[in-house]
């Protein structure tokens, strides 16, 4: 298999319109992100999309030669054209993998693929350590990492999450005010893979710190496609019965 191909997508709003913001983004938390895995990860070729751009940036021509696509979202998940997430919808059933960020949590696509009101949570904008604990330390989205990640100052998020059971689970968070949240999350979608990663609130530098990079980077790895058996659907001939002795 050659380069994944990665395209990190973001609304691209907060950066342009927030100066706090646009000092920790100067280029915009895609480009945060996309700088990262292109300078410091050997095997992907990355691009990125904003929601501004035509079509969002997720041209046919794009999606179709996408592997991973990273998604963050918060202030217009409304903005998000149907017929536009319907085309990703599509195509992680048929084996894109998927990341959504943080707030991403609300999106259109998030929720569709989920089939729950996903943008449910308790939160709270109040800067709290948060400590990211590995459940599942074998995961291959967890390695290299240690027993916790702890991130200086976040935005809580809490539960309930209205969100299914993960197939599997990889972080749990807690926080300063004690509540705890399903932080690092597992699906599959028809030959897709989904993975939720909530830390990343675009007041403070997270997408700077080196393990939620390597959390990302990993994850990349992780919802990569790969080839699989073949299968067959529709109408189809029997099977020859086992020749009997």
């Amino acid at each position: 298999m050659g380069n994944i191909k990665v395209t990190v997508w973001n609304e691209y709003r907060h950066e342009r319109h927030n100066e706090q913001v646009a000092g920790i983004y100067p280029n915009g938390i895609h480009r945060a992100i996309a700088d990262h895995l292109e300078q410091q990860v050997e095997g992907l070729e990355v691009a990125t999309a904003v929601l501004d751009e035509p079509d969002h940036g997720l041209t046919d021509e794009r999606l179709a030669n996408t592997d991973v696509l990273l998604w963050w979202g918060h202030l217009a998940h409304d903005e998000v054209r149907d017929d536009i997430v319907e085309k990703v919808r599509q195509r992680v059933l048929d084996g894109m993998g998927l990341i959504v960020l943080h707030s991403g949590h609300g999106s259109k696509i998030f929720s569709r693929l989920l089939g729950t009101n996903t943008g449910m949570l308790k939160w709270r904008d109040d800067g709290e350590i948060e400590r990211l604990w590995v459940v599942e330390p074998s995961h291959p989205i967890a390695q290299g990492l240690g027993e916790y990640i702890e991130i200086p100052r976040e935005e809580m998020y809490g539960e309930r999450f209205e969100i299914p059971a993960p197939d599997e689970l990889v972080f749990v968070s807690w926080f300063e005010g004690g509540e705890v949240f399903r932080s690092g999350c597992c699906y599959r979608r028809g030959r897709g893979k989904l993975f939720y990663f909530r830390p990343g609130h675009e007041m403070f530098p997270v997408y700077h710190q080196p393990e939620i990079l390597q959390v990302i980077t990993n994850g990349v790895f992780w919802a990569a496609p790969v080839e699989g058996a073949k299968t067959a659907y529709g109408r189809v001939a029997p099977i020859a019965p086992v020749a009997q002795s």
